[in-house]
């Protein structure tokens, strides 16, 4: 049996693709490894991310070690798929012709079928990379916003949503194989189903998954904040598998900016979005990410968004500084006119505004008591998440090993005992 190394870079709806792949190649015959640096697999995988510049070097610097592995006799084949092939096939063809094959980032049957095997269309099949009580559930392909600095629409396409069938079939199946948790993705969630029904259709989807047995905890990310249905608040303040936890990203909130980016939302929107969810859910953890130094961000723009991170007091939050991606608006329309040191600083100051509201905000959780998930072991402790937390992104809670054997996958209630700015510890109850 043929051993295949899976090597997923990128966001997590990559690892869903890489996820798809190796079940179809695991069904030929193969056997699947996921991002081993073992040299026994002598046919490798790479699904790269293309999005901006740190991950294009990432996915880069990974071929090339592949390439250096496979002169050396250590890999037979190597194949490339993904956003940066998507991107730039015929550049890296040319600068890297010893990988076998390039296909685009939606070129899943062309890889599969490369391998000899036969790709089939619309398979629920998975072969799970992530720990097997938790995986991400990939509910749409693509986007229509087209924000002024997002490569995304370019590189996957227009929005196109999975069938409702199709989803819920595939979280059967994953839920069947152990899975606990799952994490709701797409490129902007909230869109989901406009394409097949006519309509917004995220809130039924999510009714439909709550009726799933065994399934126990369902998680929300990047809901895009323009025209956020009401009925997915509802929904979520509803049923007690929704975990109350949203991920939306929001970018900025200077009204200057919201419109040079094509945000298509005001301030006065966002900030009404943000109350309606506190409001229907109090106890909610919203996290969001940032952006900083994008064309003609003044001073006294990125002094309102400093104000917005103060006043709402984000549970999770990231901030990234703006690099210009070829074929998007800001890169054909816009000057980079915001200094790289000024881009850096801003994006430094955000995290020194928002490190004490993290501490803050998890000393107020000292003497709760939670649900948790364990997710394994690190050193002296277990490593466990709440609801307000999800796998790779977020903050930690950390309960000692030396009180109890504790296992992955399970669920434990938990006193919270101490907390730093982005860990908590706790104690089994």
């Amino acid at each position: 049996m043929q051993k295949i190394n899976v090597i997923t870079l990128g966001c997590a709806k990559n690892r869903v693709d890489s996820e798809h792949i190796a079940a179809q190649l695991a069904e030929a015959g193969y056997e699947i490894v996921f991002d081993s640096d073992r040299t026994d697999a002598k046919i490798v995988v790479i699904n790269t991310c293309g999005f901006i510049g740190d991950a294009k070097q990432e996915s880069i610097d990974t071929i090339l070690d592949a390439v250096a592995a496979k002169d050396a006799g250590y890999i037979d084949r190597l194949f490339v798929i993904g956003c940066l092939s998507e991107r730039y096939a015929d550049e890296l063809r040319e600068e890297i012709p010893e990988v076998d094959d390039y296909f685009g980032a939606r070129d899943l049957a062309g890889v599969v079928e490369a391998l000899g095997a036969h790709y089939q269309s619309g398979s629920t099949a998975r072969e799970l990379s992530t720990p097997k009580h938790y995986a991400y559930l990939k509910i749409s392909e693509g986007c229509n916003w087209r924000c002024g600095y997002c490569a995304i629409p370019g590189i996957r396409g227009k929005h196109i949503s999975v069938p409702m069938e199709q989803l819920l079939e595939e979280a059967r199946t994953l839920v069947a194989k152990g899975v606990k948790e799952i994490m709701v993705i797409a490129q902007d969630t909230t869109y989901y189903g406009v394409d097949l029904y006519g309509k917004r259709c995220l809130a039924q989807l999510l009714e439909n998954l709550c009726r799933i047995e065994g399934l126990e905890w369902i998680r929300l990310h990047y809901a895009y904040p323009t025209d956020f249905p009401q009925e997915v608040i509802d929904v979520m303040a509803r049923e007690p598998k929704i975990c109350k936890y949203l991920d939306i990203p929001l970018q900025h909130i200077s009204d200057n900016q919201l419109s040079l980016m094509h945000r298509r939302h005001t301030k006065a929107e966002a900030l009404e979005l943000l109350a309606r969810l506190r409001k229907a859910m109090p106890q909610m953890a919203i996290r969001t990410t940032l952006l900083v130094g994008y064309p003609n961000e003044s001073a006294e723009d990125f002094a309102e968004l400093c104000d917005f991170v103060r006043e709402q007091r984000f549970d999770r939050l990231g901030v990234f500084p703006y690099s210009e991606e070829e074929g998007t608006f800001s890169a054909t329309q816009l000057t980079d006119n915001v200094p790289q040191r000024v881009k850096e600083y801003r994006a430094e100051e955000i995290m020194r505004i928002q490190n004490p509201i993290s501490l803050e905000n998890n000393r107020r959780r000292i003497g709760a008591i939670e649900r948790v998930i364990v997710d394994g072991r690190q050193g002296d402790y277990y490593v466990a998440r709440s609801q307000y937390d999800s796998p790779e992104v977020d903050e930690e809670i950390l309960i000692s090993a030396a009180t109890k054997r504790l296992f992955r996958g399970r669920f434990y209630t938990v006193r919270i005992t101490d907390a730093d700015d982005y860990d908590l510890y706790a104690e089994i109850i």
